[in-house]
């Protein structure tokens, strides 16, 4: 059987820059409207995407995107979405940092039999100070101190999720018999962060549980999800590093017992597709102008826990601040000190480009087409998470792009099966108790 490419959509509201929402095609609502969701999570199912993506943060202030202002919460509009199509998967973040692994599982299984099977959870740990303050603590936990919890928290989710086994409501009315009793089982957690007892008050779904995305790539981040996710979203400006990431992830999961097609690669990109080159260039031309560079300079000091940049002259090298950020967004404060120092950029031109990345998927439909494939078949991606800060774009790359990967044998024409794990080619996990009761009757 031919691997097929796996498409998600980044659905983005008024997108995630500091002044694309002026653009005249993106609706200035868009990130609390429903029916704006609804529409771009029904063009994606209709061009036969895995899933839609959809992300959140905890905290905001003054500086903060205008989508970061005026949003939905995830679980809530996934739910609504979910009711408003039915094949394509509703994947949404939700931070490990600051929730109880009893009400995550309970969400998130509650999403996943609602859309039969179609829900997946984005596991974020917050590398926002100001989200530990919405949340009654003083300061942001280090880097390696969220991962630890993650980590755990994950497992109890896990462990919760298996609280009945497959079949363990039997629904007898002959006999009065609702469930059997031999297949529920309390967790009965004791751990550094969490104590929990269990058992879910709800069963298993019909892809067993839903599918775990994760979306940091620090070092730390490869870890947890080479040991725990089934997928990863990253994002890459070359093809050399992409391959280089997907293999290192490819490899960590080996060494934690798992299979090469157990954890699947999804670089986030912002294709930009006209008619010829220079119309694709000028679409993004355009669409820069939009953004002051006092904006940029500001959007960019967010990545570094809010710093203030705009101490230092645009026009001279990126500053050499340190470490500041590292226990924020550790991975990307680390791609924009390496991007700075190995193009020698200017200040004012690593903002601009922070603020509204230059795409590397930008031409025409034939263009864009080429270089998704190279990626796929050169080892850099099992799929990618479509991203378009201009609503219009992502029409055009559906009904412009896709047709040609579906022409070259690369790209599914229908949905397979009705399950996210179905879509993305993932198994169904075994429920542990069974698992044990199984190996027990080998012996």
């Amino acid at each position: 059987m031919v691997k097929k490419i796996k498409f998600g959509a980044m659905i983005h509201g008024i997108g995630g820059t500091t002044d694309g929402w002026r653009h005249p095609s993106v609706p200035a609502d868009a990130s609390v409207s429903l029916p704006f969701y609804k529409e771009r999570a029904r063009l994606a199912e209709k061009a036969n995407f895995s899933f839609i993506f959809v992300a959140d943060g905890l905290s905001i202030n003054e500086k903060s995107l205008p989508h970061f202002l005026n949003r939905f919460e995830p679980i809530t509009l996934l739910t609504a979405i979910a009711g408003a199509t039915e094949r394509i998967g509703i994947v949404g973040t939700l931070s490990t940092s600051y929730s109880q692994p009893f009400n995550v599982a309970r969400q998130f299984l509650s999403l996943d039999h609602i859309s039969a099977g179609r829900a997946g959870w984005n596991v974020v740990t917050s590398p926002s100070a100001g989200a530990a303050q919405n949340f009654n603590e003083t300061e942001l936990p280090s880097h390696e101190e969220r991962y630890k919890k993650a980590s755990e928290h994950l497992t109890v989710v896990k462990g919760l999720w298996d609280s009945w086994e497959d079949g363990a409501f039997v629904r007898n009315k002959d006999t009065g018999e609702f469930f059997d009793k031999e297949k529920m089982h309390a967790l009965n957690h004791e751990g550094e962060f969490f104590s929990v007892k269990g058992p879910l008050n709800l069963e298993r779904s019909p892809q067993g549980y839903p599918v775990i995305f994760q979306a940091g790539s620090s070092e730390r981040g490869k870890k947890f999800a080479a040991e725990s996710a089934d997928a990863i979203f990253t994002g890459h400006e070359t093809l050399e590093e992409a391959i280089a990431f997907y293999h290192d992830v490819k490899t960590k999961a080996a060494e934690n017992g798992r299979s090469h097609d157990d954890i699947l690669i999804f670089p986030g990109i912002s294709p930009i597709v006209a008619d010829t080159v220079e119309e694709a260039n000028k679409i993004y031309e355009d669409f820069i102008s939009l953004v002051p560079i006092d904006n940029a300079i500001t959007y960019l000091g967010r990545f570094f826990d809010q710093f203030d940049f705009s101490v230092f002259p645009l026009d001279e090298p990126f500053p050499d601040i340190g470490d500041i950020g590292k226990e924020a967004f550790q991975s990307t404060t680390d791609k924009i000190k390496r991007m700075a120092k190995e193009n020698k950029l200017t200040l004012r031109q690593v903002a601009q480009q922070v603020a509204v990345p230059r795409s590397t998927f930008i031409g025409t439909p034939e263009i864009v087409a080429d270089k998704i494939q190279s990626w796929f078949e050169s080892g850099g991606a099992d799929g990618f998470i479509i991203n378009s800060e201009i609503p219009s774009q992502f029409k055009v790359f559906v009904e412009k792009v896709v047709p040609i990967l579906q022409a070259r044998g690369i790209y599914e024409e229908e949905y397979s099966g009705s399950t996210l794990r179905d879509h993305l080619g993932l198994k169904k996990p075994i429920n542990q108790h069974s698992l044990k009761s199984n190996k027990a009757l080998e012996v």
